[in-house]
């Protein structure tokens, strides 16, 4: 049914090595006589006459006759040790394929010698088949087969065990490797040879199944279950393949054993695994353990501690007397290297000053399965940071670097502040996140000091968007530049133009969009560190917007018929320290001025008049993401914020409620068709006129929440996100009531759909843009989303992730429709690529299963594009 397989040592380079020294014992004790015979007697001395080169070499006679040691009048014992040597340093190099030794004449005790030897043939042409044109480069470099290189047994052996074996490694257990030589024969001296170096990888080899022998306490499905990469064949499974590589596997054999300890079995082994080649060219793996003895824990003992009593040890390892036997937790409890802020020993320590500390648990009895344990700790000094200093940065100033740092000189050592200054400098965004390493240099246990040098690399921090495109009824055309790494001291300085002035850390943006239908106007700047001594924020922006209605019979724009906007906004954001310093604290004031033109539709009533906003933001929000922000593996980051204008109402001397009963018999009038048509226009201009009163300045106020969790899996960087929203528009007086503006619309990639009437728009993939609420918007929307994101690429040049989602949502009028349950839902793939260049760009694929308002089958499936956002 199969065969047993054997894993053999690879001995051909042995061999190989074997053939050239017992080449080399018979040259040198078999020197040959030339055609004539003459004769010698063994073990004489000679004078060396002299010595001639033969043979098919390129090398000079000089060249060779120096190499090997011998001279002309040299004494030396024929046959003897000197012989030995030449012949010995001659095959040293690898040059040649050939060497001989010849007495040609002897005259007397006068010997002259012959060497006769053969370059070893150069590589002329190499031909690969059997793989991609795209890894023949990296298989030549792996293996020097450039041209010119000198074709050894040696290469040619080595050469078929390296490939055979890495692709072993890599799941093709029946590569097989074939190298022919043909030697080159033309008008050139030297030996060339042409190379046809064969692969055949097959197919990769699945795992039919996984059978464990010797286990009684754990089941084979839990020791299947501990092996993270191998897994036998599951149609069903879709992250985890069935496919054979053998490091996953060795590593797998040590999870099994893991496994174990977890459970108390400490001395649990494997006796011998083995592979099994099935008749349907699949494997089984046989895998035979011996579990051991149940363990528990004992007495746990700390000695050498004086800086943490034993209790408050005891709570940090939180393992007690009687516990089950965990060699695993145990190990963490000491030293969690996979979590750098894991709540260890290791890390209390590290986190006061006490780089140096060891910490060993030791075995100290076993008696009747009973652990006692010794944990033995060496606290040390205390370290201080002597120098803190950064290396790669080429374009960003130092002082913005250094600022963001948690550690300084003359400052106690803190792992945590290690770990929070490489995520402050991943989140400025001027890095490679991937990239960034703490270094610990000269550090000196004696003195109780450390040197840290943070090594980054650069990445480009400016953005383009020069594009165009169609949407929105008509050509697009868009210009933005974005410059996040910007110096405005250094704006008159005709040498900082490289090409912009940069290295200060400031947030310049322009954007320029037009269209048949509408035109934006924006520009923003931030800076930081206002002040350069405290991480205060401020951020001002400048909008300008024209919008111009669509006529139905021309399809065109009517420029007749335009609503603008002009906004400004200045904004300060300072972070806190109490609960903790992830917390920022942001305000802003903005002013904008809505001037309606002929721009009559449902939500504004009156199509010729202003309307002004002066409102307040207050927000509160906190951000422990982990070092990458554009790919967070763990943390949240979420945030509330209030909006809300002043209550114009309280002091503007208006009656509000005989506005709104008036408004009402307007509208009664409006909506009666046998009104004459002229009272009914009449009403009309009233109920204009009395929204323009009511909205001549804008009184509302708004609240917004969103939480975003990011939780790494069990699969590397495969990453769950989990989201949240909220929103809610309110108004202080009901008969005045909720503005037109400001309001919430639902659905699609939430980029706006080109209206610009300042409402806020809300992504929801799988339905087309804004569908999800009423033409006027909704003053209430809640919306779940949960993600699962992959990682294809994490490089500086682009990061390029894949994604699945479901999520939900809907809009409301108001709080007697609200029902949070009663939702909208979709799911889909989509991927997002980010590159400095060009910020994020994405694309989605997103099944809506409800129906749009109004109708009555599901939406079924959109396409939405993503540009400079995420979800």
């Amino acid at each position: 049914m199969g065969k047993q397989v054997n894993n053999l040592a690879n001995f051909l380079p042995f061999i190989t090595y074997l053939k050239y020294a017992i080449a080399v014992l018979i040259f040198a004790i078999s020197l040959n006589t030339n055609a004539q015979e003459l004769p010698y007697n063994n073990g004489k001395k000679y004078t060396l006459g002299g010595i001639t080169v033969s043979g098919n070499t390129s090398y000079s006679d000089q060249t060779i006759i120096t190499y090997s040691g011998l001279r002309k009048g040299k004494e030396m014992i024929i046959p003897g040790e000197d012989i030995s040597k030449a012949i010995k340093k001659l095959w040293g190099p690898k040059l040649f394929s050939n060497i001989e030794v010849f007495i040609t004449k002897i005259e007397g005790d006068v010997a002259y010698l012959e060497i006769k030897l053969s370059d070893l043939p150069q590589l002329n042409e190499l031909k690969i088949n059997g793989i991609k044109k795209g890894k023949k480069e990296g298989v030549i470099k792996e293996n020097k087969l450039k041209k010119g290189v000198k074709v050894t047994e040696n290469l040619i052996a080595t050469t078929k065990n390296h490939l055979e074996k890495k692709y072993k490694k890599t799941g093709f257990l029946n590569t097989k490797v074939h190298i022919n030589t043909v030697e080159v024969k033309d008008s050139i001296e030297t030996a060339r040879v042409n190379m046809v170096l064969n692969i055949d990888k097959g197919e990769k080899v699945k795992i039919k199944d996984i059978v464990f022998e010797g286990n009684d306490v754990l089941s084979d499905k839990k020791l299947r279950k501990s092996m993270k990469s191998t897994k036998k064949i599951n149609r069903l499974r879709i992250l985890k393949r069935s496919k054979f590589i053998d490091s996953a596997y060795q590593a797998d054999l040590s999870s099994v054993i893991d496994t174990y300890k977890e459970n108390g079995y400490r001395d649990a082994r494997i006796l011998s695994d083995s592979i099994i080649y099935n008749d349907d060219k699949t494997i089984s793996l046989n895998i035979e353990v011996n579990e051991g003895e149940l363990y528990k824990f004992g007495d746990i003992t700390f000695i050498g501690n004086t800086v943490y009593s034993n209790e408050r040890l005891r709570r940090v390892l939180r393992i007690n007397k009687g516990d089950t036997y965990n060699g695993v937790l145990l190990q963490k409890r000491i030293a969690d290297n996979t979590k750098p802020d894991a709540q260890d020993i290791t890390n209390l320590y590290q986190n006061t000053g006490y780089l140096f500390s060891t910490i060993n648990p030791v075995e100290v009895s076993a008696e009747n399965n009973v652990i006692d344990m010794e944990v033995r700790i060496t606290e040390g000094k205390p370290a201080y940071f002597n120098k803190v200093s950064v290396v790669g940065n080429d374009k960003t100033n130092d002082h913005v670097i250094y600022r963001s740092l948690r550690t300084r000189p003359g400052q106690l050592y803190s792992k945590a502040n290690v770990v929070r200054s490489v995520r402050e400098l991943g989140q400025l965004g001027f890095f490679d996140a991937q990239e960034i390493s703490p270094d610990f240099i000269n550090p000196d246990p004696n003195e109780g000091t450390i040197d840290m040098e943070y090594s980054v690399k650069e990445t480009g921090s400016s953005q383009i968007e020069l594009q165009g495109g169609y949407g929105g009824g008509g050509f697009i055309g868009t210009l933005g530049l974005s410059f996040n790494n910007f110096s405005i001291k250094d704006i008159f300085k005709k040498e900082a133009y490289k090409p912009i002035p940069m290295g200060d850390g400031q947030k310049l943006a322009l954007r320029l969009q037009a269209s048949r239908f509408y035109q934006t106007y924006s520009f923003s700047f931030s800076e930081p560190w206002l002040g350069g001594k405290r991480p205060v924020q401020f951020s001002t922006s400048i909008s300008h917007t024209k919008q111009f209605l669509y006529d139905f019979v021309t399809r065109n724009a009517d420029k007749s018929k335009s609503f603008n906007i002009t906004g400004i906004t200045l904004g300060l954001a300072k972070q806190l320290t109490v609960p903790d310093d992830y917390f920022v604290l942001s305000q802003a004031i903005s002013f904008q001025h809505y001037d309606l033109k002929n721009y009559n539709t449902g939500l504004f009533t009156f199509g010729n008049g202003s309307s002004r906003n002066l409102s307040y933001t207050v927000g509160l929000s906190r951000n422990n993401t982990s070092v990458d922000p554009i790919y967070p593996t763990g943390g949240s980051n979420f945030g509330i914020t209030a909006k809300f204008s002043a209550p114009y109402s309280l002091f503007n001397d208006v009656d509000y409620t005989a506005l709104k009963e008036e408004r009402d018999d307007a509208q009664a009038i409006l909506a009666d068709v046998t009104k004459p048509d002229a009272e009914r226009t009449a009403a009309q201009t009233r109920i204009g006129e009395i929204d323009q009163e009511r909205y001549n300045w804008l009184e509302f106020y708004k609240v917004n929440f969103k939480g975003d969790w990011y939780q790494q899996l069990l699969v590397k960087d495969l990453v769950l996100k989990p989201s949240f929203e909220f929103g809610f528009l309110g108004a202080y007086n009901n008969d005045r009531g909720i503005i037109p503006f400001e309001r919430f619309f639902v659905g699609g990639d939430g980029l706006g759909n080109y209206s610009l009437d300042g409402r806020e728009s809300i992504a929801l993939r799988g339905y087309p843009n804004q569908s999800l609420s009423s033409q006027d918007g909704g003053t209430i929307y809640n919306k779940f989303s949960l993600e699962l994101r992959y990682p294809i690429t994490l490089a500086a040049s682009a990061k390029i992730y894949a994604l699945g989602f479901v999520e939900g949502g809907a809009s409301y009028d108001n709080f007697r429709d609200y029902n949070p349950f009663n939702i909208k839902r979709s799911a889909g793939l989509g991927i997002r690529i980010f590159m400095p260049a060009f910020g994020l760009l994405g694309i989605d694929f997103g099944h809506g299963f409800d129906a749009l308002p109004g109708q009555t089958t599901k939406n079924g499936w959109e396409t939405h594009f993503i540009i400079g956002q995420q979800f």
